[in-house]
């Protein structure tokens, strides 16, 4: 398969040594398999959980879920995820959103405004798939892209789900090994009190960051693997060395016959032996599929059938069923080493719910990029390791949410078949997205993408059908919680986009702009002037707004237009496009800003002298086009031309002590004053040039004059615009409009804080507009 996500070159340019490969394989256990090694602490216990499985002397029951176990983990993680899926990364990154966006940039099928055409603005970008029934119907429907989306969204919503079902369940679960120690009273007082004060810990800390203790991720989870491995090893040595032919396909067979419902409502239990998997995808970004692969193949996969071959065998000796506890993961554990088996069990059960939390976070930062969740507040914990955020307000939400269902159900029968319903709709989303990754973008015939859609389908979809039948049974809280997300996010969604199109339809012609003359009919005053907008071309109208009601406005005006494209990154030297807005005299200038869903927006200071540099050195190159590239902005009077501006030209502050004038090299300004500890000091602010550049007078003065203006200061300004259906939508348009989407437009980050864009001079015009 010619896998379009990462081509052959790319791939082997980033080839890493195997000690590298190894080594990525041994820090993955912590952050990828924490929540996947710990399923074994609730599997069996939820498979016979129901009590509609009656057990007979010859094992057929217990063979029956082991075997069931056996082919689900080798038939998903094993075959579906470390075979397939991983091979359809987006430029190295994994997860839902990775999926949707090499689907949407393929065909042409994206939702968001100059997403496509912005996102295909990027070197080695894929040449154009072959037309084929499938992408034609995709481009050419717009209900279909929509279900799409829609599509995305859901697995987007199961995934937060998780992340407040998965902290519950294995903290819950791991916890429960003091049952067995204490007394039946005692136990019912003790067992939901600790796993809450755990809980609160866990989401109070998340603060930190996991960089601080990150390195004792992996350690425990590789000790937890080959403790379960040990004891799975002793149990089938000890109490059943034939347990090994429950491996065999015709226990499973002849289990789902014997049992028939009560088979069939246990499948909801079995397959959370699979709960984790999609981290395997998701957390690709920040590891390679060769460590991943390792990882999984070496010692989580023969660690975990280990773990469940011991608790057959186990449980296929003890046949006293009439306490649940029984059937669980630490009655099989020998009595002498129960206490520090519970105390790593503890450990890695907090560590595949950090993992989780982390995911949630991730997910929902691209969700923002992707303008389909209202801006919230992003913090990088570490400035070294990649991905490594938090976001206040998500986390307190989950935590309030996931004690709401711990204290709520108090019990693990509830939560995991919640947890179970979250996890096989997450995994059908991403199997019918791959399906189109496929035959969209791998280019393989639609027999065998309709071939993989079937096989693993048809297994998810038999899954799935046994945890939504136990809907009453606590399989409604994803669904509900689900539901809410959605809501929210289609509801911000089709807001930002109503918003953009009353934008296009409202700018201003640059015509009009044209005709008011070098001083735009108002007072020039010294400064730069940013203008954010969404618009790629045009003069939006909150700048007409604005100088109709303040007829003044500073000598240097820049449109900033601020995109998140459907790419995980974008590089340093293609995030910044910058043009001229009619003639040079006007000093007028549009800059376009590039991120990737997963890139982090550089801080005020930065991003205000990249600005600056870009500008200088896009006056410096001259107006014509550059070898980098040129992008059409406007479609009315004057086409705009965008120039990609690889790397700005170099900026300095020097004290004036240190200012050379003899150095034919520099381009210097005027003064500036900084305030600092001591007082204000006086700074020379100057571009230093090529060595063999050969500039012209009227480039130098247009330099001049940016450094001068860049010296007094910049000001932001911005729309803040207050949406109102129009008179005559309908009720359901009212609602989303002006209630829902208001509601989250004023509880939401700005767009000055949200991308980091300098605010120390932030004026907002507000604005009303009616969709």
């Amino acid at each position: 398969m010619d896998a379009e996500s990462g081509g052959g070159a790319a791939r082997a340019a980033r080839r890493k040594p195997w000690s590298a490969e190894l080594l990525l394989a041994y820090q993955s256990l912590g952050v990828v398999y924490g929540d996947v090694a710990t399923s074994p602490l609730y599997v069996f216990k939820s498979a016979f959980a129901g009590g509609d499985i009656e057990h007979s002397a010859g094992n057929e029951e217990i063979y029956g879920v082991l075997s069931l176990v056996f082919w689900t983990l080798t038939l998903i993680p094993l075959l579906k995820y470390v075979f397939f899926v991983l091979r359809a990364d987006d430029h190295g990154e994994g997860g839902t959103f990775a999926l949707y966006s090499l689907i949407c940039r393929r065909v042409r099928a994206g939702l968001l405004p100059d997403a496509d055409e912005l996102a295909g603005r990027r070197e080695g970008a894929s040449p154009p798939a072959p037309l084929s029934a499938v992408r034609a119907a995709l481009e050419r429907h717009r209900v279909l892209q929509r279900l799409l989306l829609l599509l995305a969204l859901l697995g987007t919503c199961m995934v937060i789900g998780d992340g407040v079902l998965t902290p519950a369940v294995s903290v819950f679960s791991a916890v429960s090994g003091l049952e067995l120690e204490l007394d039946n009273e005692q136990h019912e007082y003790i067992l939901l009190p600790v796993t809450c004060a755990i809980l609160v810990g866990l989401f109070t800390l998340q603060h930190y960051g996991t960089h601080r203790v990150g390195f004792l991720f992996a350690p425990v989870v590789c000790l937890w693997l080959l403790c379960i491995s040990i004891i799975g090893l002793y149990n089938i040595l000890h109490w059943n060395p034939h347990v090994y032919r429950a491996l065999s396909p015709y226990y499973a067979y002849k289990f789902l016959q014997k049992t028939q419902r009560g088979g069939w409502m246990s499948l909801g239990g079995i397959l959370l032996c699979v709960t984790g998997s999609e981290a395997m995808y998701a957390d690709l970004g920040h590891f390679s599929q060769s460590s991943i692969k390792i990882a999984f193949t070496s010692l989580v996969y023969p660690a975990l059938i280990l773990a469940y071959m011991g608790q057959a065998a186990y449980i296929s000796r003890h046949h006293n069923f009439e306490n649940i506890n029984h059937i669980g993961f630490y009655v099989s554990v020998p009595e002498k080493i129960r206490w520090p088996v519970l105390v790593i069990a503890i450990l890695a059960a907090v560590i595949g719910s950090q993992a989780v939390i982390t995911g949630t976070f991730s997910i929902i930062k691209q969700c923002c990029s992707l303008s389909c969740f209202p801006k919230v507040k992003i913090v990088h914990t570490s400035s070294t390791v990649h991905g490594q955020i938090y976001i206040p307000e998500i986390n307190w939400i989950l935590m309030i949410l996931c004690l709401a269902v711990t204290i709520g159900f108090r019990d693990t029968k509830h939560l995991t078949n919640a947890q179970g319903l979250a996890i096989i709709t997450v995994m059908l989303v991403t199997t019918c997205l791959m399906s189109l990754v496929i035959v969209l973008c791998w280019n393989n015939s639609i027999v065998f993408s309709l071939v993989f859609l079937l096989f693993f389908g048809a297994i998810e979809v038999l899954y799935f059908s046994a945890s939504l039948v136990k809907f009453r049974e606590g399989a409604w809280v994803p669904i509900m919680l689900s539901l809410f997300f959605m809501i929210m996010m289609c509801v911000w969604h089709y807001g930002t986009i109503k918003k953009y199109e009353f934008d296009v339809e409202n700018k201003v012609s640059i015509s009009w702009l044209l005709n008011l003359g070098p001083s735009l009919g108002i007072v020039r005053v010294r400064g730069i002037g940013l203008i954010h907008t969404e618009l790629m071309s045009g003069i939006p109208a909150i700048f007409s707004h604005f100088v109709t009601n303040l007829p003044a406005f500073h000598q240097v005006l820049v449109f900033l237009c601020i995109k998140s494209v459907p790419i995980p990154h974008i590089r340093p030297e293609e995030r910044f496009w910058v043009g001229r807005v009619g003639p040079k005299q006007y000093r007028l200038y549009r800059v376009v800003v590039r991120y990737g869903y997963r890139d982090v927006p550089k801080d005020d200071i930065e991003f205000e002298k990249d600005l600056v540099c870009s500008i200088a050195e896009f006056i410096r190159c001259g107006d014509s086009d550059d070898q980098n590239g040129s992008l059409d902005g406007a479609t009315d009077h004057a086409c705009e031309r965008l120039s990609s501006i690889s790397k700005g030209l170099p900026f300095q502050e020097d004290d004036d002590s240190e200012v050379n004038g003899s150095d034919s090299s520099i381009l210097s300004t005027g003064k500036e004053t900084y305030q600092n500890a001591v007082g204000p000091k006086a700074k020379r602010v100057r571009f230093v040039l090529p060595k063999d550049a050969q500039i012209d007078g009227e480039v130098r003065s247009e330099l001049q004059e940016l450094t001068d203006a860049r010296e007094a200061g910049m000001s932001f300004i911005t729309g803040r615009a207050h949406m109102k259906a129009k008179s005559g939508s309908g009720l359901v348009k009212k609602i989303a409009i002006n209630y829902i989407y208001e509601f989250l437009r004023r509880n939401s980050r700005g767009s000055v804080t949200a991308a980091n864009i300098p605010h120390a001079s932030t004026l907002e015009v507000g604005m009303v507009c009616q969709v």
